[in-house]
């Protein structure tokens, strides 16, 4: 991919620079910490990683973070995988996500919207006050600093305050969405041994009710652990035996109390993909998602208490936990609950317009959908409050940012970020102050030494190389679940480039400092000594109407040799004959390089995915190879199972 973009697609004015809070911090931490005054962000970057504890110093005292007891030094050990953020701070994540209560009850704190797309108001009051109440009953139940409370959940209110008050008592929350089966959900919770689980008897989605009582009757069956099971009704039906009812719980006029806990003290507990094992089990800080998110979502994402936050997301990706903590800087949040596409492919337009959604976050995946659908948003919708559209979950395209400034408008901040469910956060994206350039991720986030390596550990600029942080982020891990050693940790990061997070992707570190992600490093095609991500081969190859969806794979032979197919899910009504494929050759030859035209295009009934809408190149890869369906992948980490059986047939033929 090309890093010559001569102008910018869109350049914040004079007045926007002036006003972003982004632009307050650095003024302020000239005055306070020493930052540069001038030379704009790249100066302000550029101190934030070469002065990280007073950077991070800096951060807690804008936000006014409140330590119950004061820290002994800001990073005591500067070692990855093991560094040691504040110690000896006590705090409490969830009395900063309520502190708006205090001086705005009764504005709204949720958005809560349905498939009918009518938004229902939570106000901080309210809020406060449920999460007060469900705390208390926690207490009762017996529930203490530590143990782990789930949730098998969709994105509404309830979930909210499940997580709020597990939060306020020091407990550990972890959840996953209603659309995961029990095998799903059990990999996950039987991993951490819940005790108390809060589940719904169904959800909403496409316009179809879907009762999950049975899965949660396997799921009380196969968690030994559970105290306690809070029923929510969300389809109406009556609690089963044996389990509490929400309202019952949430119903006191009782004021929250905030359990102190460690700076380190584990907040939540996500999962990773879990495509080839059991998924990763990963721990992040009460006191390191705070301190990480105040910066991500009030400095990036320029987020403030008359803001209004719309990710759509679910109870099952990282980026439900980003948008919770959206809380922190005051502002107002929206909760989807139901399916990105109903009742038509612009269903999320019509929230951002209905909720007047300031800052709106999607998957590039919902984009490009839109731009092959012939959605018009800005012609169909006032989208008039939206100053930010962000994407993640892959790699923009440039089509979508074009897409973007076209159809929504020509003034608008387009934000690809991209980061890590191991992080919970960025590490490169939204910069309020900076252009953006079409394909290209503004530049590397604060406090985030984002460097491209080669394999010898040199750093690269224009060229595609390894993505690695070279120095510790407080949302870091604390540690994994049940790896007493921290060797699946070590091995999972750290491996590679020692005391280095390596995180698995291919980007670019352009000359100018914006970042391009180029996919997944372990499944990156490398022909002839020319490396290149699969997301510039779907970039290219979507673009054409006939195709819905790709996968590219590249399989090194036993002689030496490189297979690499393209597999394509074609469009209602489209055939693979001689001009389509023709045309796909075309376009990689031309926009991407003549090495990687695919050795062949293979139609298929459908690209897998993960639960959270990845595609799954390496566990196909390993298929290919010969690896067993059951070694070669996690059946319950995929979207639909059915679809990996044409991939192992084919790897049967090819043997």
């Amino acid at each position: 991919m090309s890093t010559a973009n001569a102008l910018p697609l869109w350049q914040p004015d004079p007045e926007r620079i002036a006003r972003a809070r982004i632009t307050e911090f650095q003024a302020w931490a000239a005055r306070h910490h020493g930052a540069p005054a001038e030379g704009g962000y790249a100066a302000l970057h550029r101190w934030s990683v070469e002065e990280l504890e007073t950077f991070w110093a800096a951060v807690a005292q804008w936000f006014d973070v409140r330590f119950s007891t004061p820290p002994d030094r800001v990073l005591a050990d500067r070692s990855m995988p093991g560094a040691q953020w504040f110690p000896g701070a006590t705090l409490n994540y969830a009395e900063h996500a309520l502190r708006a209560a205090a001086d705005r009850p009764d504005a709204p704190a949720l958005l809560h919207v349905d498939e009918t797309h009518e938004p229902r108001p939570v106000t901080w009051a309210e809020l406060s006050r449920q999460v007060g109440s469900l705390a208390a009953e926690l207490r009762a139940l017996g529930v203490r600093p530590g143990d782990r409370v789930s949730g098998y959940l969709p994105n509404v209110p309830q979930a909210v305050v499940a997580f709020l008050a597990t939060a306020a008592v020091g407990g550990v929350w972890t959840s996953c969405a209603p659309d995961f089966g029990a095998r799903s959900v059990l990999d996950r919770f039987q991993q951490v041994e819940p005790v108390v689980l809060f589940t719904v008897d169904g959800y909403r989605y496409g316009g179809k009710e879907h009762d999950r009582r049975d899965v949660v009757a396997e799921l009380r069956r196969e968690l030994p652990t559970l105290r306690a099971v809070v029923h929510i009704p969300l389809l109406g039906t009556d609690a089963p035996d044996g389990a509490l009812d929400w309202s019952s719980l949430t119903s006191a006029d009782t004021e929250p109390v905030f359990d102190q806990v460690p700076f380190d003290h584990p907040l939540w507990v996500l999962y990773s993909s879990g495509t080839t094992g059991l998924p990763k089990a990963i721990v992040q800080s009460q006191g390191g998602i705070l301190l990480e998110h105040l910066k991500q979502l009030g400095l990036h994402c320029d987020l403030g208490p008359d803001d209004r936050f719309f990710w759509y997301t679910s109870t099952g990706w990282m980026m439900w936990n980003f948008l919770v903590s959206g809380l922190l800087t005051g502002t107002t949040i929206v909760l989807y609950d139901g399916s990105p596409g109903y009742p038509d492919t612009a269903a999320q337009w019509r929230i951002a317009e209905r909720t007047g959604a300031t800052l709106y976050g999607t998957s590039a995946a919902y984009v490009m959908a839109c731009r092959k659908a012939g959605v018009h948003p800005a012609r169909d919708f006032d989208l008039s409050a939206v100053q930010c559209v962000a994407t993640t979950g892959s790699p923009l395209p440039p089509d979508g940012f074009q897409w973007l400034h076209d159809e929504v408008r020509d003034d608008l901040w387009i934000a690809s970020v991209s980061g890590g469910t191991d992080v919970c956060s960025c590490f490169a994206g939204a910069v309020p102050t900076l252009p953006v350039y079409v394909g290209e991720l503004q530049a590397a986030c604060l406090g985030t030494d984002l460097q491209s390596w080669d394999p010898a550990g040199r750093p690269l600029t224009d060229e595609v190389g390894e993505l690695v942080v070279t120095n510790p982020m407080p949302s870091m891990p604390v540690h994994f679940w049940n790896d007493p050693d921290g060797s699946r940790y070590h091995d999972s990061y750290f491996d590679v480039y020692p005391g280095v997070w390596r995180h698995g992707d291919w980007i670019t570190v352009t000359s100018r400092g914006s970042v391009i992600i180029h996919g997944r490093s372990d499944s990156t095609l490398n022909r002839q000594g020319v490396r290149m991500g699969s997301a510039d081969i779907y970039e290219a190859v979507e673009r054409l109407p006939e195709i819905r969806e790709s996968l590219v794979i590249g399989i090194e032979q036993p002689d030496g040799g490189y297979w690499m197919p393209l597999f394509v899910h074609l469009a209602p009504g489209a055939t693979l004959d001689d001009d389509l494929l023709d045309r796909i050759k075309r376009t990689i030859r031309r926009e991407l390089s003549p090495r990687h035209v695919p050795d062949e295009v293979i139609e298929v009934p459908g690209i897998p995915h993960t639960l959270t809408g990845k595609r799954i190149e390496v566990p196909v890869k390993r298929l290919l190879q010969g690896t067993p369906l059951e070694k070669a992948v996690n059946p319950g980490s995929i979207d639909n199972l059915d679809l990996l059986a044409f991939y192992e047939d084919l790897a049967r033929k090819r043997a």
